[in-house]
């Protein structure tokens, strides 16, 4: 019988890429698995905020879990949990708290290879340790590499793409199922990832006014994967709920029916 972590894994198709919209709790999780999603994804930044906290890991393990529960609890979809940097200082500390996020439900985690408020990368060899401690338990390690967080865009290029390849190779032979890279909306170093990549490239969608893409199938031509949707769907829900709340504070009709 086909695992649930099985069946997320054949999703990453290059070409034909997996689409999670994030989701923050149980509420936001029925909606999209209603909307026809196959897969339903946390994203931290929205999981923090929605609770009243920062990114970061300020949200704790033990709440992220409960949260982790309560989205397994009213859904029949694979559902991948971004753990940060893994919660842990050591390999061993990731390795438990993924092992919990595993028998909580998670067929699947996001790992980085920064810790909480750094912005050095972890060394390669210690950040593989993490990850192979991580994927010990059985889970989709979708491992997240941000080289090109804060580079500015005219040096994205080859040199970064070199220093990409070189995680993922040391990150696929750690364990890893998945590479992720944000932070960059440049094709030509998209789709020299995703050909010389040995793991499945996951990119994050960035609209067209902000200098994204304009359709899933343009990702898709580059090679890509899975895409992401990270923060934005909650940042979306909550400005939407700001400015209802204005116009009906205001003393004008609310912008709904029902």
């Amino acid at each position: 019988m086909t695992s649930k972590i099985e069946t997320f894994a054949r999703y990453h198709i290059p070409g034909n890429p997996l689409v999670l919209f994030n989701i923050w709790d149980a509420g936001s999780a029925k909606a999209v698995a209603e909307a026809g999603a196959q897969a339903i994804a946390t994203g931290s930044y929205g999981v923090a905020e929605a609770q009243g906290f920062k990114d970061g890991e300020a949200f704790t393990l033990d709440l992220a879990l409960t949260n982790l529960a309560r989205i397994v609890g009213v859904t029949d979809l694979p559902v991948t949990l971004d753990m940060e940097s893994g919660y842990g200082a050591t390999a061993e500390e990731v390795g438990r708290s993924v092992a919990a996020a595993h028998a909580a439900g998670a067929v699947g985690i996001n790992l980085e290879d920064r810790m909480p408020g750094q912005t050095e990368l972890t060394p390669v060899a210690e950040q593989a340790r993490r990850i192979a401690a991580a994927a010990a338990s059985g889970i989709f390690v979708n491992a997240r590499c941000d080289v090109f967080r804060g580079k500015a865009a005219d040096s994205h290029g080859p040199e970064l793409v070199e220093q990409v390849l070189e995680r993922a190779r040391a990150y696929a032979g750690a364990g890893a199922n998945g590479l992720f890279v944000p932070f960059t909306t440049n094709r030509a170093c998209i789709a020299a990832i995703c050909e010389r990549s040995p793991l499945p490239v996951n990119i994050i969608w960035t609209p067209a006014s902000a200098g994204g893409f304009s359709s899933r199938d343009e990702l898709a031509e580059l090679g890509v994967a899975r895409i992401s949707h990270g923060h934005r769907p909650w940042a979306a829900a909550m400005d939407w709920l700001s400015a209802a709340a204005k116009t009906v504070l205001s003393g004008n009709a609310p912008p709904y029916d029902g």
